[in-house]
């Protein structure tokens, strides 16, 4: 990684960056030096410091073997669940992968016929974010640039197979950005409630962080320690 990235990051030492390409999206993985604290041990899908990523497939059941033979742990109880309508409709799965961090298999039921029958992932849908209060954390991202979407609560069997909780209730609030995806979501679990994140350095393992372009460089944290990086791509 070069020497002006560690120090927007605030971090010294060295680090390596591997890049992989998702459909036209990208994931960067990175292994610092100075390594920083593991994922926080018995996490929930409800904690302050979850942030995963959904990957789209065309068979949500399929593609969860993958991951399931390569030592991933399940959030999600008993495989891939189909949500109600109000919530969307997908087939999804939430997992995390052996550092654990979360990340999500979504299928979307209004899918080309050809590829639903395919286990490949085809992109990024949604990054989505766990946060203590939606209305501080929407105004937040609205200022950053971000439109807010048809918000919906989520609850019931479906839900609670889905994040492996009991008694979910959890309100979804869909943020756009000017280019539609992939996008972000807000988590407020009304039930049950989640661990507050704290103050997550970047060499910190659940310190996921999503780049958005910009014609700046910054690193921002949202209130509930989230860490953004805008970053001025060339034109």
């Amino acid at each position: 990684m070069p020497s002006a990235d560690m120090a927007l990051l605030g971090l010294e030492g060295g680090a390596t960056r591997i890049a992989l390409n998702v459909g036209e999206q990208r994931i960067e993985l990175e292994a610092f030096d100075r390594k920083g604290r593991s994922y926080p041990g018995n996490a929930t899908a409800a904690d302050l410091y979850f942030q995963h990523f959904a990957l789209v497939t065309g068979d949500a059941a399929a593609a969860w073997e993958r991951p399931r033979a390569n030592a991933a742990t399940p959030i999600s109880i008993g495989g891939p669940v189909t949500l109600t309508a109000s919530a969307g409709g997908l087939t999804a799965v939430k997992f995390r992968e052996p550092e654990g961090h979360p990340l999500e298999f979504v299928q979307s039921p209004t899918a080309p016929e050809a590829s639903r029958r395919s286990e490949w992932l085809s992109g990024i849908d949604h990054s989505a974010i766990c946060v203590a209060d939606a209305g501080v954390s929407r105004a937040f991202y609205e200022e950053l640039g971000l439109t807010v979407g048809r918000p919906t609560l989520n609850e019931g069997p479906t839900q609670v197979a889905l994040d492996g909780l009991a008694e979910v209730r959890v309100d979804v609030v869909p943020l756009w950005p000017q280019i539609g995806t992939p996008h972000l979501e807000l988590l407020r679990y009304r039930s049950p409630p989640g661990r507050p994140a704290g103050r997550m350095n970047a060499n910190d393992v659940a310190a996921t962080r999503i780049v958005w372009r910009s014609n700046r460089d910054a690193l921002l944290r949202d209130p509930d320690g989230h860490l953004h990086l805008l970053a001025g791509f060339p034109a």
